[in-house]
Parts: C-alpha cells; sequence; structure tokens
C-alpha cells in the first residue's frame, strides 16, 4: 500500500465526518500483515454491504417521499383539482434549489471518480448522503428520471472514500471504485451479472477484465445484491412476460428494432447535452437561463414536468408501472406511445437539465419499451404479412428496452445480461442481441468520437473529461512525432537490421529505397519473428541456411502502411492506430507518401499528452496570479 500526503488524509477524513474509526480499521489491517489481495478482498465484502444497504435506505427514502407527496399532499390539495398535481414536481424542484443553494454542489459524479481513481485530484467535495436525499426527493416528487444512477454512485462513492482514508494504491483504488459501482447497480435492479459487467465495462474499461478484479468486483455485487433482496424482496425490477417464439424469419424484424433505437438513443443523449447547455445559458435563444441562479432551475424544471404531468402523468417518476403495463400486454393505444416516446423523452432532458438528481437507465428503458410496442403495432399496419411471424408487442418491448440503453450508455454486454437476467428466457438471446449490437454500432459510426475514452485508456492517459478529449483534439500529429525517426536501407540484411535495431534500443525503423523514398516498416516483432525461424531451421539443410542469410528487411517488412499527416488532429491519427493495434505509424506529406517527415509513436503520444496538461496547468496558475 502507498502513502497518501497527509492533507489528502485529512481531507478524506473530514469528506465521511470520521475522526478515529479510519485510523483504527488501518491500524487492525497492519496488525495482521494482510496480503493486498486479502486487504481487497475484504475491503469488497465492506463495499458490498455498504452499499446494499446504502441503496435500500435510497429505495426506501424515495417510497416515503414519494407517499408523502402524490398520496398525502394530493390527498389534501387533490380537491381542488386536477391541476393541483403540476404542484408536485414544483414542490421537489424548490426543496432541490434550497439543497444546491446550501450545500452549493452534490460532489462528483461516477465520470469524475474515474479520473480521480486514475491519480486526477478530486476538486469536488465526496457528499454520497446530500446526493442520495437530493435524488431521493428528485424521484420521489416526479422528476423523470431513474434511481440507479445514485445508486452506482452511493458505490462509486463508497469505493472512492474506502480507498482514500485506507491508502490503497492507485491500481487497487480503481479496483474498489468498480466493485462499488457494480454493487451499485446490482442492488438497485437486482441483476449481479450485469452489475459486475457495467463496472468491468464501463467503470474499469475493457482492458482490466483480469480474474483477480473479476472476482472481487463480483463478490461486492453478490453481497449487495443479497442485502438489497432481504431489504428490498427478492423480485427483479420488472416481472416480464414468457417470450414468445413466432418464426426463425422475424430476427431481421428486430433489426428494424435496432435500427429505431440506435436513432432514439442518439436523440435522448443529445437532448440532454441540449438541455443542459440552454439552463446554463450557452445556446442561442436560452442565455437569459444562464443568467438566472441555479437553485431556480429545479423549480423551473419542476413546473415545466408538472404541466407535462397533468397530460400524460405516466412520465412522472421512473415509470416503472408504465413499462410495466407495456411488458404485461395492457392496452395502450398508439398514439399514446408514440406521444409517452416523445414526452418521456423531452422532460427527461429537462429533468437532467434543470438540475434534478438521478439516473438515465430507468427512463432509457421506458423509450425503449414504448419504442419497441409501438414498433409492434405499426409494422403489420405498414406490412400486414408481417403479423403471422411476429410475436406480442411486450416482446419488442423487451428487446427495445434492451436496445435504447445500450445506445445510450455504450455498454452493449451489460444491457443483454440486464435483460437475460430479468427474463431468465435463453430463448430471447438471439433477438436481444441482433437489436443490440446494431444500436450500438450505428451509434458508434453515427457519433464515433462519442466513446474515445476506450482510445485514451489503452494508453493509460486519464479519461471520461470532456477537456481532457478536447485538448487531445487539440494537439497536432507534428507536436507528438519524432522528426528524425531510424531509417534503414531496404536492401540492408535482417541480421545487421537486428543488430542496428539492438544497438540503437529502437522499436521501429522506417525502410527507405535508394531514392530515400518510403517503401515501409521494420518492427521489433518482425525482426523476432524471422530470426525465429532461422533458430527452428538451423539443423537443416546449408540451402535453407544460406536463403536465410540472404533475406533483406524488404522482405520481412510491412509494405501495407497507414499514414499520418502533420497537420491533423492527434487524435484522429491515434484512433486509426488503435483500431489496427499499431504502435506506430509513419508521418507523410500529403501530395507525396514516400516523403517521409517523421514518425508517430504511441509511447510519445502518451507524454506529449502529458506534457500538455503540464503546460495549460502552468498557464492557469499564472493567470490566476
Amino acid at each position: 500500500m502507498t502513502l497518501l500526503p497527509s492533507a489528502e488524509l485529512g481531507k478524506a477524513k473530514e469528506q465521511i465526518v470520521l475522526s478515529s474509526s479510519p485510523n483504527r480499521l488501518l491500524h487492525l489491517i497492519n496488525r495482521f500483515q494482510l496480503s493486498p489481495e486479502t486487504v481487497v478482498l475484504f475491503l469488497a465484502l465492506i463495499i458490498g454491504g455498504g452499499t446494499g444497504m446504502g441503496v435500500v435506505t435510497f429505495h426506501y427514502l424515495i417510497e416515503l417521499i414519494h407517499q408523502l407527496m402524490l398520496e398525502n399532499l394530493m390527498g389534501v390539495i387533490g380537491v381542488w383539482g386536477a391541476w393541483t398535481l403540476a404542484c408536485v414536481p414544483m414542490l421537489g424542484g424548490l426543496v432541490v434549489g434550497l439543497m444546491r443553494w446550501r450545500t452549493q454542489d452534490f460532489g462528483p459524479g461516477l465520470s469524475s471518480l474515474i479520473a480521480a481513481s486514475d491519480g486526477t485530484e478530486i476538486k469536488r467535495q465526496l457528499r454520497p448522503v446530500t446526493k442520495m436525499l437530493a435524488a431521493s426527493v428528485s424521484l420521489g416528487s416526479g422528476a423523470s428520471l431513474g434511481p440507479e444512477g445514485p445508486s452506482v454512485e452511493i458505490g462509486a462513492n463508497f469505493g472512492m472514500l474506502l480507498s482514500l482514508i485506507l491508502q490503497v494504491s492507485q491500481e487497487k483504488r480503481r479496483l474498489l471504485l468498480g466493485a462499488g459501482a457494480a454493487a451499485g447497480l446490482a442492488a438497485g435492479f437486482n441483476a449481479p451479472i450485469a452489475g459486475v459487467f457495467f463496472a468491468l465495462e464501463v467503470v474499469m474499461g475493457a482492458t482490466s477484465f483480469a480474474t483477480s478484479a473479476v472476482s472481487i468486483v463480483l463478490l461486492a455485487a453478490v453481497v449487495a445484491a443479497l442485502i438489497a433482496q432481504i431489504g428490498l424482496g427478492a423480485q427483479p425490477a420488472f416481472a416480464l412476460p414468457v417470450y414468445q417464439v413466432r418464426s426463425p424469419l422475424e430476427l431481421p424484424i428486430y433489426l428494424g428494432l435496432g435500427f429505431g433505437a440506435s436513432l432514439v438513443s442518439l436523440i435522448y443523449t443529445q437532448s440532454i447535452r441540449l438541455a443542459k447547455a440552454c439552463f446554463a445559458g450557452s445556446i442561442p435563444g436560452f442565455s437569459f437561463l444562464g443568467k438566472i441562479p441555479q437553485p431556480i432551475h429545479p423549480i423551473i424544471g419542476g413546473v415545466i414536468v408538472g404541466v407535462a404531468a397533468l397530460q400524460f402523468p405516466q412520465i412522472l417518476g421512473t415509470g416503472y408501472e408504465t413499462v410495466q403495463a407495456m411488458l404485461q400486454d395492457v392496452e395502450l393505444s398508439l398514439n399514446l406511445l408514440l406521444a409517452l416516446l416523445v414526452v418521456k423523452l423531452l422532460m427527461t432532458a429537462i429533468s437532467a437539465g434543470s438540475g434534478f438528481v438521478g439516473g438515465l437507465f430507468a427512463p432509457a428503458m421506458f423509450l425503449g419499451a414504448s419504442l419497441g410496442s409501438a414498433y409492434a403495432k405499426i409494422l403489420p399496419l405498414i406490412a400486414p404479412g408481417f403479423a403471422e411471424y411476429m410475436a406480442a408487442p411486450p416482446a419488442y418491448a423487451m428487446v427495445g428496452m434492451a436496445a435504447v440503453l445500450a445506445g445510450s450508455v455504450r455498454a452493449p454486454l451489460t444491457a443483454i445480461l440486464m435483460l437475460f437476467e430479468l427474463t431468465r428466457d435463453y430463448r430471447i438471446v438471439l433477438p436481444l442481441m441482433a437489436a443490440v449490437s446494431l444500436s450500438v454500432w450505428l451509434v458508434d459510426r453515427i457519433q464515433p468520437n462519442a466513446d474515445a475514452n476506450a482510445n485514451l485508456q489503452q494508453i493509460g492517459l486519464a479519461e471520461l473529461k470532456d477537456e481532457q478529449e478536447e485538448l487531445l483534439q487539440q494537439i497536432l500529429v507534428e507536436d507528438a512525432m519524432l522528426s528524425c525517426p531510424k531509417k534503414l536501407p531496404a536492401s540492408l540484411g535482417v541480421l545487421e537490421a537486428a543488430k542496428e535495431m539492438t544497438r540503437d534500443r529502437t522499436r521501429s525503423a522506417l525502410v527507405i529505397d535508394g531514392a530515400e523514398q518510403l517503401v515501409g516498416i521494420l518492427s521489433l516483432e518482425d525482426i523476432n519473428r524471422t530470426l525465429s525461424l532461422w533458430q527452428n531451421y538451423s539443423n537443416s539443410a546449408t540451402e535453407n541456411q544460406s536463403n536465410f542469410a540472404s533475406q533483406t528487411i524488404m522482405d520481412i517488412c510491412t509494405t501495407e502502411i497507414l499514414y499520418a499527416w502533420r497537420d491533423e488532429p492527434l487524435s484522429e491519427a491515434f484512433d486509426r492506430m488503435t483500431l489496427r493495434g499499431l504502435h506506430q505509424l509513419p508521418v507523410v506529406a500529403r501530395d507525396n507518401h514516400e516523403l517521409i517527415l517523421g514518425l508517430l509513436d504511441r509511447e510519445q503520444i502518451a507524454l506529449t499528452y502529458d506534457l500538455a496538461v503540464t503546460s495549460k496547468a502552468i498557464h492557469g496558475l499564472a493567470n490566476s496570479h
């Protein structure tokens, strides 16, 4: 374990309002001289148990506030008329606004915690209890959001706090954060497997699928789900119908649903970004909202949601009851389904943009269920011949839920496994995978930069922060390239090239012809592969040995080359490297691919980025003084 600076340790103690208990726990762990793996396993149990109890408390708070506002309060003021329903979200906005005025901030979100686990300083104080209370008021009063986001952040905050107090290393900090996130989702949806894959796929990144990481995250998720089952019941979040298989020819129909889900996902995520920008005053025509104090924003959002609820009360809160009705094939007209799809999307964007606290999973599943049910009703009207091959609308509602969720959060494995856990029906897997994969693929094709963090993670850069992505896009290739790369003539023998690259300690070299024009790229992997073949045939015929000895680097180098241009953004060149798994790209002139200008290397990209971050920090300090 590594020690934290005293200032950071003091801040962490202050954040959880504890004085001596963290020291006692740390002293106890050190006293028994436990191995790092045992310590992390022990902490996973604590995180799972603490997160499970936190999520149970959170759900009881939502139910309590819901009963106070939408039942007791409406029972008193409802006699004045149906319009009084609009007062409930407005009252919730007033309470959340007062909390924002009092605390100014509800603490960092999951993306900031992930960045902090990579070593970035946490600039905002952790306030898990305050955020949980604000989310309870938001959801209990009818804000169009979900409980899973705060549930995940309850676990993530718990994991981050323990990692700071107990002074674990940066690597273990990320692991505990993932364990907390998995525990939060597992407890919130009673879906421990989906919780584990959410942590591995979204929080920790695809490169962290190590056995030790899976076991620790899985343990935390199981403990949290067990406690949630004890406190909230063993039933899943939704009671889903048995999936019907009408015909194998139905699979292409689900692909059409995946296409629709990708469009809804894109509109959904863009609407949320647009709503946040509107309330920030950065959109023309809405600049006046930026001049209104932030504590007033939830009240404005509550008024808008309340007015919409007068016509469509189904959009209030998580909307689980309406989703359940769609899954049980309760008769809902096509016009109502389409109206709910549009209104729920808009109200979710306004709720998130105005400052209510909640998650985006539940609204995404509401939108998916609405889309799937409407799709199953529209298609037979357009093409009556499809009717005999199609299952009932609830089947399409189930698949639509997962497809929109996967496209919205870019987590296809999580969405597939979550719905599979909820249905416990293997027959739904094929249409589910078809719709989800197409939805995510189309979203990535239409908006490819949204998941650029996965590429950043591969070279160890801090991730999930918009300003960091923007910084990488501002750096040009010429800022990071090696202007004098290693060059070797194409006629050079393999053994001589191996000796020269070993002497110069270089990973790769550019292969040039007699006119010093680029004809290929040579890596140490190419040389080692060739030398290994030589060793295997060292005892063979003399003729083979002479053939090997006559080989030049032109015979073994890569001649099908991807290029980079010196004036293009570094992020674009790095995306091409990541797609093909390359460690380097030659930089050439746009009008002459044989003219070498430099070499772009992964390690140099990481160094250039770190230097840019440092320069930006220095510039910021200079301006502040």
